[in-house]
């Protein structure tokens, strides 16, 4: 089930809740009364030899840590940032971070009681807790709370930050974990226990909550259009449901437009076919929702054209919609669309032994970040969405660096041992880590970053670079930047390759060039601009000449003389 889609109903909650203490205690009971002796129950060797190990500096550390868990601290945390967040009018999330740590604890409680298993038989630093060994209730109460602080840090901050603040708070588990075997509490098997305990909790609170509900801004008066703009909605059938799309029209409807054509796009060519006769039919402005290859086959069927594209995102990565400043809930973002303004934007196009030509909105490569693509299926970023990429790529990091040649504008070609190669229209990625700092999705250029890391050190210094921003510049660089109009890539040899995130094939080459000024396409207005309405600028819109969008356009060359 999509994120766009309805919640689980009250009895499926009750039935996920049942299931979850069935199996925590089921678990709990395999671990203790193992049939046919295939398991030691006693399972104290790890837990003695930290005994043994102790000094007056870990036992310190360890009672810190330990305290992050204890209940007062829990609870303590706990209701300091619900108040916050009810003050921030985020009631939905309060709830989700109180609801998990009190579901965790209840069944905690219920399992402990009936699986009543001994705790580790060496000295025990928190002497004689009332409840039994299995499983942790600390390890279960810093998931819940400090794994959803994480979440919260990555999914509600903004700027690169948000991803070192999530891996801190996703630490916490950890180190309570470690902190509770060394003083002596728990076996490994009542902490690995309690750390899923957490996280389910933290799973199944966020599927019963209901929906966020997202009340359309009212249409600017001078946005009433006298003659309602024709309007389509090309979608993903796999992403979005008939809910979403209501919803959809809804907001369509609040901005004075009549109800659009729905027109589920084929999963042969991402919905290109179903734009162009949403074009056919009249449509002047194109609302695309679905992922960036959606987003990206209704850019190409509209580029050159004159009508203009909203971008609606419903899929995985969404970057196009990321780096254009959109919300990512699709009815926040049709809204800022419709309340925003018009702007022209550069499109890629993208080719190479065995690739036809295809455009590309955002980023286009070879290598890990193409390998990583191909190795993430569908159903894993459904339940997962972006950080699905991240448990491909763990798998990846010992990929072997590969020769390669780049030629960018004709200038002497360059020959680099990489491990990506990625070539970006924008460059921001998830998170807010921006991999590539200069590209601007208007300026007329496109820019390249060879990723070419050497050994851990080298993958901590691309990491690093990647948090702060700051780059070095030079080929021994683990993270090297070129600009261009048009990069072609060449390898020692097939590798795989990704556009806008789909992956197309293993091949030697790839070759992207800009096409400036493409697109027409609707972005919020900032904090001191005015609404630019959607209709008064399509009525003056004039269909570009065929080929148009393949030359640069007069602000690109203005950019270029200066």
């Amino acid at each position: 089930m999509t994120r766009t889609q309805g919640r689980t109903a009250p009895l499926g909650v009750l039935a996920a809740v049942a299931g979850q203490g069935t199996v925590l205690v089921a678990a709990g009971l395999l671990v203790t009364h193992p049939p046919g002796g295939w398991w030691d129950p006693a399972e104290d060797g790890l837990v003695a030899r930290l005994a043994e190990h102790r000094t007056a500096a870990l036992t310190t550390v360890s009672s810190w840590l330990s305290g992050l868990a204890f209940t007062p601290a829990i609870v303590a945390v706990t209701a300091a940032v619900a108040l916050l967040l009810l003050l921030r009018h985020q009631p939905r999330l309060a709830a989700l971070l109180a609801g998990a740590v009190a579901l965790q604890a209840a069944l905690f409680v219920t399992a402990a009681h009936l699986v009543d298993r001994a705790r580790p038989d060496v000295v025990r630093l928190d002497g004689a807790l009332p409840t039994s060994s299995f499983p942790s209730g600390h390890v279960g109460a810093a998931t819940a709370l400090y794994g959803g602080l994480g979440l919260l840090a990555l999914h509600r901050l903004r700027g690169r930050w948000r991803i070192l603040l999530c891996a801190l708070a996703w630490t916490v588990p950890l180190l309570v974990a470690a902190s509770r075997l060394y003083r002596g509490m728990h076996h490994p098997t009542d902490v690995l226990a309690g750390a899923l305990n957490g996280a389910a909790a933290l799973w199944v609170v966020a599927r019963a909550l209901p929906a966020r509900t997202h009340r359309a801004p009212a249409a600017p008066a001078a946005a009433s259009p006298a003659v309602p703009l024709p309007v389509a909605l090309v979608y993903n059938p796999v992403t979005v449901d008939d809910a979403l799309l209501e919803r959809l029209c809804a907001v369509l409807a609040a901005h004075g437009h009549r109800p659009p054509r729905r027109l589920p796009g084929a999963a042969e060519d991402s919905g290109r076919a179903a734009a162009e006769r949403a074009l056919a039919d009249g449509a002047r402005l194109v609302a695309a929702c679905g992922g960036d290859g959606t987003v990206t086959a209704c850019a190409e069927a509209l580029s050159g054209t004159g009508a203009t594209l909203a971008v609606v995102p419903c899929g995985t990565g969404n970057l196009l919609a990321r780096n254009l400043g959109l919300p990512t809930d699709p009815e926040a973002a049709l809204a800022a669309a419709l309340t925003g303004r018009t702007r022209r934007i550069d499109l890629m196009r993208a080719e190479g032994d065995g690739l036809p030509a295809r455009a590309a909105a955002t980023m286009a490569g070879m290598g890990l970040d193409a390998a990583v693509m191909s190795d993430t299926g569908r159903a894993l970023k459904r339940r997962l969405g972006w950080p699905a990429y991240l448990v491909a790529g763990a798998r990846h990091l010992g990929d072997r660096r590969f020769a390669l040649t780049v030629a960018v504008d004709g200038a002497e070609p360059v020959h680099r041992q990489v491990r990506a190669a990625v070539v970006g229209n924008v460059g921001t990625l998830q998170g807010g880590v921006r991999l590539l700092p200069a590209a601007v999705p208007d300026d007329g250029r496109l820019d390249l970053v060879l990723v070419q890391p050497h050994g851990p050190r080298g993958w901590g210094q691309a990491l690093l670079a990647l948090l702060t921003g700051n780059r070095r510049p030079g080929p021994d660089a683990p993270l090297e930047h070129f600009p261009g109009r048009r990069i072609t890539l060449t390898a020692d040899r097939a590798h795989p390759r990704q556009c806008d995130g789909d992956p197309v094939g293993e091949g030697r080459t790839l070759t992207l060039t800009v096409r400036p000024a493409a697109l027409r396409v609707r972005v919020p207005a900032g904090p001191a601009e005015q609404p630019e309405p959607v209709e008064r600028t399509e009525r003056t819109e004039q269909p570009e000449p065929a080929g148009q969008h393949d030359r640069p356009g007069r602000a690109a060359v203005r950019r270029e003389v200066a």
